[in-house]
């Protein structure tokens, strides 16, 4: 069947040849390509993940940063808001007492007029009477 002669050492000679032939134009640069690109992969990758790391410990910094800011104004606001609220109570409180004294200095004024009025009407009387009493007396007997 087969024929063992100078054909199959032939044979075996350029598969060893064509095999070593191979390896150094083909197989070591496709290796050494692939072993690049793996090695440039991996330090993406790695780069990749410290500038994640980075980012994410700037969020945190950054989120602490506006959870501060937004207590601080929250303290602004409720500090204006009771400030407001003293301010307005001292306006009431002095609008009322302005009230108050207007409300006496009128209930004064009135009072003053009524004991004008009072004095102007008992004068009045005291004419009408001594009128009345000269009409019906007579002028002589009255003083």
């Amino acid at each position: 069947m087969f024929d063992f002669d100078a054909t199959l050492p032939l044979m075996a000679a350029q598969f060893l040849v064509l095999t070593v032939l191979l390896n150094a134009v083909f197989y070591k640069p496709l290796t050494k390509v692939l072993d690049e690109r793996d090695n440039y992969i991996r330090e993406n990758e790695t780069n990749a993940r410290e500038r994640l790391a980075k980012a994410e410990e700037l969020t945190r910094q950054y989120e602490q940063q506006l959870a501060e800011a937004r207590r601080q104004s929250q303290s602004v606001v409720t500090a204006a808001q009771e400030e407001a609220k003293k301010y307005a109570a001292e306006q009431i409180a002095q609008a009322q007492k302005e009230a108050q004294a207007k409300r006496e200095q009128a209930q004064a004024e009135i009072e003053q007029q009524k004991e004008d009025a009072m004095r102007s009407l008992e004068q009045q009387v005291d004419a009408l009477s001594r009128q009345i009493l000269e009409k019906l007396l007579g002028a002589e007997l009255v003083k």
